[in-house]
């Protein structure tokens, strides 16, 4: 069951809004090679503010996700994109609705 997830929030630097949203975009392909992320979404929240949120069905699992390959390439870029270091929340999934299973 799906009870652990994280929701990161970063705000891009001025005119730096496309490389964030291609930087996304190509995270979903990482999170393709990540067997215990289940769920995630790159999204876009106003024009400058953009976050990820995943989830997981384990704690190990969550971690694994802030030790890989995707928190890295998003730490080594944040200077170059974001105003400030990205805010990630650990948060538990209370309720999860899903259809497409």
């Amino acid at each position: 069951m799906i009870k652990y997830a994280l929701f990161a929030r970063f705000e891009a630097r001025p005119g730096k809004e496309s490389e964030v949203a291609a930087f996304l975009e190509t995270g979903l392909a990482l999170a393709n090679q990540e067997a215990t992320t289940p769920i995630w979404f790159a999204l876009k929240l106003s024009e400058h503010i953009f976050g990820v949120f995943d989830a997981f069905t384990d704690e190990a699992g969550r971690q694994a996700h802030l030790e890989g390959s995707i928190a890295q390439a998003l730490m080594a870029r944040a200077d170059e994109l974001f105003v400030a270091p990205p805010s990630i929340e650990k948060i538990e999934v209370l309720g999860l609705k899903n259809q497409l299973a």
